[in-house]
C-alpha cells in the first residue's frame, strides 16, 4: 500500500501543470542586456543630437573620416555644414551634418572653465 501512495504522490507531485521552463531568468537577462547595452547607447545618440543641433559658425569640428575644420556655413534647414580644411588653400568641404564627429570647440572651452575654476 505504501508503494502505491509513494508512485500516486509523485505523479500527483510531477503534474503540476506549470510552465515547462522558468521566464524569470530570461527576464532577467533581457533587463541586464537593457541597461547594459541600449540605454547608455540612446543617451551616446541624444547628447550628439543635442551637440550637433548647437553647431555654429567657428566650431572646430572634427568628421567621422578624421577630416580637421572649422565650420565655416551651417544650414540646418538642408542639413549641411561648410568647413574649412586648410587655412593656407582656403580648401573647403561641404558634409551632411551627420558627418561630424565632435565638436572640439565646446570641449575646449569645457576644459579652460574646468581649470579656472
Amino acid at each position: 500500500m505504501s508503494i502505491f501512495i509513494a508512485q500516486t504522490t509523485h505523479l500527483l507531485l510531477g503534474q503540476g501543470g506549470g510552465l515547462p521552463f522558468n521566464p524569470i531568468p530570461l527576464l532577467l537577462i533581457a533587463a541586464l542586456f537593457y541597461f547594459m547595452m541600449i540605454r547608455p547607447e540612446q543617451q551616446k545618440q541624444r547628447l550628439r543630437r543635442e551637440s550637433l543641433a548647437g553647431i555654429k559658425k567657428n566650431d572646430r569640428v572634427i568628421t567621422v573620416g578624421g577630416v580637421y575644420g572649422l565650420v565655416t556655413n551651417v544650414q540646418k534647414d538642408a542639413n549641411e555644414v561648410t568647413i574649412k580644411v586648410d587655412e593656407a588653400t582656403n580648401t573647403k568641404l561641404r558634409v551632411t551634418l551627420g558627418s561630424i564627429d565632435k565638436i572640439l570647440t565646446d570641449e575646449s572651452n569645457e576644459e579652460k572653465s574646468g581649470t579656472k575654476s
